[in-house]
């Protein structure tokens, strides 16, 4: 008992110093700087910045450690967000301006809140096409057409580009990964360069598309570039993909690989979902550019159009099950009464719950670490650094680069959160940058990190590494290709 009271009477001095050293750091009396212009008190080169500073490092960290720690990348950053978010409560608490760190924080919040509802729409449209087998028709017939291994090669490489504008990066890799694993069978290195070029493809696929990346979303969203602004883009990003996928063409041997053909028929409904889902972009766009209101609003109208379609397709459905329940028990075949009884109609709702929920978990906690750290003033210092004391356009390049290192998403967002003052011309080159910059490692995209986990032991770091210098080219030749086509935005 007495062993127990010292124990206790140990951890709560510990605490009581705890809460004494994090009042002491903390205290009003601890900043040099007072209220700013805006109100907002400058936390840089406070002990309460340092350690929101060490906290978001330490998370990033564990992020970029997730495929070695297994750890989903969204826990680090929540509790990351919450910590800083706490600090900034606290201190703000002490000077009586709670009201302002209430007002960022439900700003931020509403700025995920967009894009959140954004997101799950895509995706759950995206999830309704998988369990339609939209995509397995697809990739069976380019299974059983017998292409050589040069043809797939391109043909995967053109497809994610061009599909991934619509449908995001990540499910478009995966998709075409798929189908290059089931062609090549144990041929190692064309797989590896395949799962390469798919990756460079579909980055620079997302580039000049609102919806095939967040970040493009993001930029949209914001307003600093416009729907249709996004052509622009076209031509560098074709480029970016090109310019490697011409060099490693050379080292695939153009011989054909014989693989099973593989049935695949489309559910009912396969090809409407994707009619609702091109109406769905189009209500999004005209609610934003003739109505003047968020695209969310155009987004969750199409998710309505979804629900009207399944609630259709269940009607239908349970008449069409009931028929031949019907027609079974009257021949009495009790393995086609089994089927019919495993037999699930479609519900959108399952679609939503399928949704990637990690990632837009990880987008909450990026959304709020940065935003945090740009209450306290460490944005404004990075953008004096970068966009004051360098040029704007290696500032620019730099942003894409970093993207390869750390997720272009809290990039992307830190740009758009300093809102540096910029043409169309820099905009447009700060979107192409952060979009296909992360084709220059396996882990500066989410289409390297999910195919490095999709063809494990062929498309690894060391493999994706061993092409960078061929990726740069190609990262170097859309930059002075969009300088040069685009010079009239600048």
């Amino acid at each position: 008992m007495n062993a127990l009271r010292h124990t206790l009477g140990n951890s709560a001095s510990r605490l009581t110093a705890l809460i004494l050293l994090l009042t002491t750091l903390f205290t009003p009396a601890v900043f040099a700087s007072t209220a700013v212009a805006s109100q907002t008190l400058d936390l840089t080169a406070t002990a309460a910045g340092y350690v929101a500073l060490v906290v978001f490092v330490l998370a990033y960290v564990l992020v970029m450690g997730e495929e070695v720690l297994h750890l989903r990348k969204s826990k680090p950053v929540l509790v990351a967000a919450g910590i800083i978010w706490g600090i900034i409560g606290f201190i703000y608490m002490q000077h009586g301006m709670s009201a302002l760190s209430e007002a960022a924080f439900k700003h931020n919040l509403l700025e995920y809140a967009e894009l959140l509802l954004f997101l799950l729409v895509a995706m759950t449209y995206i999830n309704a096409m998988e369990e339609r087998k939209l995509f397995d028709a697809l990739r069976a017939w380019m299974v059983g057409r017998g292409f050589s291994l040069r043809t797939v090669f391109w043909l995967t490489g053109f497809m994610a580009f061009f599909i991934s504008p619509i449908a995001d990066n990540l499910t478009t890799a995966l998709l075409m990964c798929a189908v290059v694993m089931k062609v090549g069978g144990d041929n190692k290195k064309f797989i590896g360069l395949a799962c390469i070029n798919i990756v460079i493809a579909a980055n620079a696929g997302g580039a000049f598309s609102p919806f095939g990346d967040i970040t493009t979303l993001m930029v949209w969203q914001k307003g600093v570039v416009h729907f249709e602004q996004f052509i622009d883009l076209f031509i560098p990003s074709l480029v970016n993909y090109l310019v490697p996928a011409a060099i490693m063409n050379c080292f695939i041997k153009n011989t054909v690989q014989h693989t099973e053909e593989e049935a695949v028929i489309m559910k009912r409904g396969a090809r409407r979902v994707v009619l609702l889902f091109l109406l769905t972009i189009a209500t999004a766009v005209c609610t934003h550019t003739f109505l003047g209101l968020p695209p969310v609003l155009g987004m969750m109208t199409g998710l309505g159009f979804l629900q009207f379609f399944g609630f259709y397709l269940r009607k239908s459905f349970s008449k069409a099950v009931l028929k031949a329940r019907e027609k079974a028990e009257r021949e009495n075949n009790i393995k086609r009464l089994e089927q019919l009884g495993n037999v699930v109609p479609f519900d959108v709702f399952s679609r939503i719950a399928r949704a990637e929920w990690d990632t837009l978990l990880f987008f909450y906690g990026v959304v709020l670490c940065v935003g945090g750290l740009g209450f306290m003033g460490y944005l404004s210092l990075v953008s004096e650094a970068m966009y004051t004391h360098w040029d704007t356009t290696y500032a620019n390049i730099a942003v894409g680069v970093l993207s390869a290192i750390v997720d272009n998403i809290p990039v992307m967002f830190a740009v758009l959160t300093m809102n540096p003052d910029m043409g169309l011309g820099q905009w447009l080159l700060v979107t192409l940058t952060a979009g296909v910059g992360g084709s220059l490692l396996s882990i500066g995209s989410a289409a390297g990190v999910a195919l490095m986990g999709q063809a494990r032991g062929i498309y690894t770091f060391a493999a994706h590494l061993k092409w960078t210098p061929v990726i740069a080219l190609g990262y170097i030749a859309s930059i002075l290709v969009h300088l040069w086509l685009n010079a009239a935005l600048f």
